[in-house]
């Protein structure tokens, strides 16, 4: 599993952080989303709440299950 993060598409709303803030947060200085800690099979719901709650979809869950 991966999340992909485009770094200039994000605008810093947050809603991802809300969906999953044990993986993500935001960068105080440049207001861009961040992982927080690595990605594990166990945050595949959050993660695909996380992006689904991301207004510009800038978060994409890569599943390898898929």
């Amino acid at each position: 599993m991966e999340l992909r993060i485009d770094r200039d598409g994000c605008n810093g709303y947050g809603n991802c952080v809300f969906a999953a803030p044990d993986v993500l947060d935001l960068n105080p200085e440049t207001n861009i989303v961040e992982l927080v800690r690595a990605v594990t099979d166990s945050d595949r719901g959050a993660l695909i709440e996380a992006a689904a709650d991301c207004p510009v979809r800038a978060l994409t869950v890569v599943d390898d299950r898929d």
